[in-house]
C-alpha cells in the first residue's frame, strides 16, 4: 500500500474536486421539487394499498362490524 503525506492527499483531493461538474441552483431546485412529488404519490399510493388490503383482510375474517 503505498502511503502519500497529508500534504500531497489535499493536493489531489482539490484536483479531484476541480472536476465535479456542480448542479446549478436551477437545477437543484427542480431536482427537489420532482423528489418531494414522487415522495408524495408514493405516500398516496402506499395508503391506498394498505387501505385496500386492510379492508380485504377485515372482509376475510369477518373482523370489525
Amino acid at each position: 500500500m503505498v502511503k502519500t503525506n497529508p500534504g500531497q492527499f489535499v493536493r489531489e483531493v482539490r484536483q479531484e474536486i476541480r472536476k465535479v461538474t456542480w448542479p446549478t441552483r436551477k437545477e437543484t431546485t427542480v431536482t427537489t421539487i420532482m423528489v418531494l412529488i414522487m415522495v408524495f404519490l408514493a405516500a398516496v399510493f402506499f395508503f391506498f394499498v394498505d387501505q385496500a388490503l386492510s379492508f380485504g383482510v377485515r372482509l376475510i375474517l369477518g373482523l370489525g362490524g
